[in-house]
C-alpha cells in the first residue's frame, strides 16, 4: 500500500550526517557515549550498522546504567578511591577516636567499679572480723562476769549460812539458858509450895511445924521425883 501523504514516507538515511553528528558530540563532550545510528532503509545492508556507532544493546545499556559504560570506569574508580579515603579519614579521625574514648571511659568505669567492689569486700571482711572479735570478747567478758558473780554469790551464801548457824546456835544457847532458868525457878516455886503445904498440914494436925524437918522432907521428896 503506498503512502497517501508525504508524512508517511520515511526519511532517507544519511550516514554522513550521522558521522557528522557523532564528531560534533565527541568535540563538545568527549566522555559522552557515541550516537547510535541504524540504517532504517536498509541501504547499507540488512542489519548493517553505521561505522563508529554503538549497537542498539550497547546504546540501551549506556543510556539505562551509566555505571556500566567503560568510558566512565576511570572516573568512577577515581571517585571510589576518593570516597574510600574520605571514609577512612572519617573513621580514623572521628569515629575510631570517639569509639576508643567511649570504650576507654567504660573500661575505666568498670575498673573503678571493680576497685570499689574490692574495697567494699575488704571493708566487709574487716567489719566481719571486728564483729566476730567483739562477739568473742563479749562472750569472754560475760563468762568472766558470770564466774565472778557466781563466786561472789557462793561466798555471800556461805557467809549468810555461817551467820545463820551462829545465830541459831546463839539462840539455842539462849533458849537453853532461859529454859534452865525457868526450870530452876519452877523448882524453887514448887519447893516453896511444898514446904508451905507441909507446914499447913502439920499445923492442921495440931503439931508444931519444924522448918528444918519440913525442908529436909520436901528436899527428899523433890529429889526423888
Amino acid at each position: 500500500m503506498e503512502p497517501d501523504t508525504l508524512q508517511d514516507v520515511p526519511p532517507a538515511f544519511d550516514p554522513e550526517a550521522v558521522r557528522a553528528a557523532q564528531g560534533a558530540q565527541a568535540v563538545t563532550d568527549p566522555a559522552a557515549p557515541a550516537v547510535t545510528a541504524v540504517d532504517p532503509t536498509g541501504q547499507g545492508g540488512e542489519g548493517t550498522l553505521v561505522p563508529g556507532a554503538l549497537t542498539p544493546h550497547e546504546a540501551e545499556a549506556a543510556a539505562g546504567m551509566p555505571q556500566l559504560d567503560p568510558s566512565t570506569f576511570g572516573n568512577q574508580i577515581f571517585w571510589l578511591l576518593v570516597a574510600l579515603v574520605a571514609i577512612w579519614l572519617i573513621l580514623s579521625r572521628i569515629v575510631v577516636p570517639r569509639v576508643g574514648a567511649i570504650l576507654a571511659a567504660r573500661r575505666d568505669a568498670v575498673e573503678g567499679d571493680l576497685r570499689a567492689a574490692e574495697r567494699l569486700r575488704a571493708q566487709a571482711a574487716e567489719a566481719e572480723a571486728a564483729y566476730e572479735k567483739a562477739v568473742a570478747d563479749a562472750r569472754a567478758e560475760a563468762g568472766r562476769i558470770a564466774a565472778e558473780t557466781r563466786a561472789t554469790i557462793q561466798a555471800e551464801l556461805a557467809a549468810a549460812l555461817a551467820e545463820a548457824d551462829r545465830r541459831i546456835e546463839a539462840k539455842s544457847a539462849e533458849s537453853a539458858a532461859a529454859l534452865a532458868a525457868i526450870e530452876a525457878d519452877a523448882q524453887r516455886t514448887v519447893d516453896a509450895v511444898a514446904r508451905d503445904v507441909a507446914r499447913a498440914l502439920v499445923e492442921a494436925l495440931g503439931g508444931r511445924p519444924d522448918g528444918a524437918a519440913i525442908d529436909a522432907a520436901v528436899s527428899r521428896q523433890m529429889g526423888g521425883v
